[in-house]
């Protein structure tokens, strides 16, 4: 076996599920055993799991079948450590120093997290405290920065992009306006991707604030140069330029007072706009689950051999990621608390509006 500067470590999910949580579990776990005889810890529920100590020794059978499975045989939450600021009523800790503890006593010499922007801020966070952390870039989203493109991500296309196919059929035979919304709170990577994947006609992106009339426009163009339907396809966080405008706070109140996502919003605006019967899909969580595609399958693979590697050669504080088709790691403080956003002049935006697809703007 290679020399290694870590014998046993703990590895976490954290924040959503995504396809290919599993296969990056295995690719770290068997990289580690069979290459550097590493020991393997699955701490259970994420963070709040890890104060908890809630853990178990992860043996070669439980990685068995790994590969193609959905969702995170560790099980995950949302738990933000650092945010608490009452300790636990059961252990009398506050949650990092409970962390902190449970990774003393399980003989940690290094932890992998697997999760989104959250997940691996306050993985950066735990560095600073004193534990050897390395960070894998996982979100259906795609709005990890510093990384090209992060797992879960090309699954979640293929399920939306089946999904506005099949919806086509619908709005085709009935005349319709089919209304698709997908996932995508603060980035339009998934909505824009699935969008020109599945031939939508409007794409609404939270980078992009869109006027509803200008939507209309389109639509009714469609209609009067004798197409019957139009596809519009949805990210969750498509705004308007008055909402865009709004601080933080006040946009949070906004939304929670709708009693319908934005889908529906925007289906009866162009309802009433255009005069055109309009319906909804809501994706959901469907994008979420389920088996993970190849290209995901491989993805997770590699960025799970990379945290072997890097655990081996002792380079902690990083996140795994891609940059230009190679692995690298990335500081995780560089990271933190930011959201990479589709930009402006993105290809794909540029590629879409020279093919006629309406951005709302």
């Amino acid at each position: 076996m290679k020399d290694s500067k870590v014998k046993r470590f703990g590895i976490l999910t954290s924040g959503g599920d995504a396809p290919g949580l599993n296969a990056a579990i295995r690719g770290v776990c068997r990289a580690g055993m069979i290459e550097y005889g590493m020991e393997a810890v699955g701490i259970r529920n994420g963070y709040a799991g890890f104060a908890k100590g809630d853990c178990f020794d992860i043996k070669p059978e439980h990685l068995v079948g790994l590969l193609t499975c959905g969702g995170t045989i560790l099980g995950t939450s949302r738990d933000k450590p650092f945010k608490k600021k009452e300790p636990d009523p059961e252990t009398g800790l506050m949650s990092v120093d409970a962390i902190k503890k449970n990774y003393k006593k399980w003989g940690l010499d290094a932890l992998v997290v697997l999760g989104g922007n959250g997940t691996n801020t306050t993985a950066g966070l735990l560095a600073k405290e004193g534990l050897n952390v390395i960070g894998l870039p996982k979100t259906i989203d795609n709005d990890i920065v510093k990384t090209d493109i992060t797992f879960g991500f090309h699954t979640a296309v293929d399920v939306a992009t089946e999904a506005i196919d099949r919806i086509h059929t619908t709005a085709h035979s009935h005349s319709r306006v089919m209304v698709v919304e997908v996932m995508g709170h603060k980035a339009g990577w998934l909505g824009l991707y699935s969008g020109i994947a599945g031939g939508g006609d409007v794409i609404l992106l939270p980078e992009i604030p869109y006027d509803i009339k200008k939507v209309a426009k389109n639509v009714i163009a469609r209609r009067d140069a004798g197409k019957n339907f139009s596809i519009v396809v949805v990210a969750e966080g498509a705004l308007t330029p008055e909402e865009a405008k709004m601080g933080k706070k006040e946009f949070k109140k906004h939304r929670a007072a709708m009693t319908q996502s934005i889908g529906y919003r925007v289906a009866k605006e162009l309802e009433e706009a255009t005069g055109l019967e309009s319906r909804v899909s809501v994706l959901g969580y469907l994008q979420r689950g389920g088996t993970p595609s190849p290209y995901d399958r491989v993805l997770a693979t590699q960025f799970g051999v990379a945290a072997a590697e890097f655990m081996a050669r002792g380079e902690f504080g990083k996140l795994i990621a891609m940059q230009n088709n190679k692995i690298v790691g990335v500081p995780l403080e560089e990271i933190a608390s930011q959201v990479k956003a589709v930009p402006l002049d993105h290809p794909m935006i540029m590629a879409g509006r020279r093919t006629g697809i309406c951005f709302g703007d």
